[in-house]
């Protein structure tokens, strides 16, 4: 499957798993041939976008190719490739219970093994800044440090990868995470996984887990 049929594709699984309503949300991935990223368009309907609607940016966020507007978070999406090398994917989303935490400008915690082992640790919340801005692609971009997702205050998730897949496997990941914080302080007081253990987990994972 070619980079823009697995963004067609993961764009609409996105929209009917909930995670973002109507057009909102944008995701994006790395194309090592052009030196550029593809991503979607502002506000258009996930379900009937085509491969001419996907738009090709360089590493600065100027247009390569395409003739629609890119998503209007364009710049997060340069500023974390910039960021981090090491990125080939990038997906954000407006999920319920992690945009709750964002809302509350409360970290998700390192709580349960697969939320670890695929994001690094806790994950943050960055300054907040208003939409579209340098700000907040800046913000974002150091909110990350060196893990694979972070909250946006008031606004939403973001989760990276080293494929555009893995990158909304993070995003799902996060989500479960957020909700069961929420739920665990419903219970009582949720206990943390220590740096330790964090970090077996974390190695574990980028180096045993799944076929390699």
């Amino acid at each position: 499957m070619s980079i823009r049929e697995s963004l067609l594709r993961l764009g609409r699984e996105m929209l009917a798993s909930g995670a973002v309503a109507g057009t909102w949300g944008n995701l994006s991935a790395w194309d090592e041939a052009h030196r550029g990223f593809w991503i979607t368009p502002s506000g258009m309907d996930y379900r009937v976008l085509t491969e001419r609607d996907l738009i090709l940016l360089d590493p600065e966020g100027r247009v390569i190719e395409g003739f629609r507007r890119p998503s209007s978070e364009a710049l997060l999406h340069a500023r974390i490739y910039k960021a981090r090398p090491d990125v080939r994917g990038i997906v954000h989303t407006h999920s319920v219970y992690a945009t709750a935490h964002a809302v509350a400008r409360t970290a998700i915690p390192a709580i349960v093994e697969d939320l670890v082992q695929i994001v690094g640790g806790m994950v943050e919340t960055a300054d907040y800044a208003l939409p579209g801005t340098l700000e907040l692609a800046l913000a974002a971009a150091e909110g990350l440090k060196e893990r694979n997702a972070v909250l946006l205050a008031n606004h939403g998730l973001v989760g990276i990868g080293n494929s555009l897949d893995e990158a909304w496997k993070v995003c799902q990941v996060v989500e479960k995470g957020a909700m069961i914080h929420a739920w665990s302080k419903m219970l009582g007081s949720p206990v943390l996984l220590n740096d330790k253990d964090v970090e077996t987990m974390r190695q574990g994972y980028m180096t045993h887990y799944g076929q390699k």
